[in-house]
């Protein structure tokens, strides 16, 4: 597996078949997405794109530090989940964000995958909410500093 960087059209396709299913591609686009500080990482098996994560510089209330960034449209193709595809992604954001010297970086996480989130080092805030359409999340942090 590769992880590289990439261009913020490029995860829209698999934002739209795994966590938008049914929306059109407009629904899928971030309003993050295109700024100059955000990134966007893939991981990659022979030259298939199988997993995707963005990033953006963004500010929760919840959580202490002015230079935060929040995790948005992670995803991995099902047959290759269990594979370390994700993870290597957050392994290589924790380094970049590390670099850009972030306080800490967040996500909405859906509830249905926190507990992956607590294997990848990350710490609920608050409480359980519902996100209309999508399901019930929990905010999650890992702190950098």
């Amino acid at each position: 597996m590769i992880v590289a960087f990439i261009q913020p059209e490029e995860v829209i396709p698999l934002r739209q078949k795994l966590l938008r299913p049914g929306q059109p591609k407009d629904a899928c686009r971030y309003e993050n997405d295109d700024k100059e500080s955000s990134f966007h990482l893939g991981c990659y098996e022979d030259e298939l794109l199988i997993s995707i994560a963005s990033f953006s510089e963004e500010v929760t209330p919840l959580l202490p530090g002015d230079h935060q960034y929040r995790l948005r449209g992670m995803a991995t193709l099902p047959q290759y989940r269990n594979r370390k595809a994700g993870s290597s992604l957050l392994t290589k954001a924790d380094q970049v964000l590390a670099e850009r010297k972030a306080d800490l970086w967040w996500c909405n996480a859906r509830t249905s995958v926190e507990a992956y989130y607590l294997k990848q080092g990350l710490h609920p805030v608050g409480g359980v909410f519902e996100i209309e359409g999508i399901g019930p999340h929990q905010v999650m942090y890992k702190q950098l500093k």
